[in-house]
């Protein structure tokens, strides 16, 4: 448990922008747009999952903790924009611009504000720290789940050394 984990929230938060900038500019849209099975987000839904989580949930989630006020839920299926007419570019653009100003509006954050509580509308009780604590997780498990996506056509064309890469393979479909 670490006794300030500001710095290192925000540190983990500050990597996201970057490393989307740099696959959406350097991998093809046919990879960032494959599905590594039915029924799961590509590399560029996770990006535009993170986008509207950037726009309307962990932002606006610190203000209201903040403030004191009811935090609702957030059902991606059902409220996410699925940005179609947007370019992976233009996303990780997008989101980059987010972030920035998501990542000033933490620079206000003490740690003395991490015990600021606010009632969830399916969670209960909870606290700035723990939402915190949850949208780093939430990046990173956007990016394992995301470079998961683009394993996927080098996996299945590794040959002999597919089983290496059992945790990971989505498998063909």
């Amino acid at each position: 448990m670490m006794s300030n984990p500001l710095p290192v929230i925000k540190a983990i938060l500050s990597t996201t922008a970057a490393r989307w900038l740099g696959l959406t500019e350097t991998i093809s849209i046919d990879v960032l747009a494959r599905s590594p099975a039915p029924n799961e987000w590509s590399a560029v839904e996770c990006l535009g999952h993170l986008l509207d989580t950037e726009q309307w949930v962990f932002p606006v989630r610190v203000r209201a903790l903040l403030a004191g006020q009811p935090i609702p839920a957030f059902d991606p299926d059902a409220q996410g924009t699925k940005n179609t007419s947007l370019t992976p570019e233009q996303l990780a653009v997008e989101f980059a611009g987010l972030r920035r100003a998501s990542l000033e509006e933490l620079e206000r954050v003490t740690i003395s504000d991490l015990t600021h509580s606010a009632h969830h509308s399916e969670l209960g009780t909870v606290t700035l720290g723990e939402l915190l604590h949850e949208w780093a997780a939430h990046d990173l498990m956007h990016t394992v789940q995301a470079e998961r996506a683009l394993m996927q056509p080098f996996i299945l064309q590794s040959g002999p050394w597919r089983s290496y890469f059992r945790d990971h393979d989505a498998g063909s479909y």
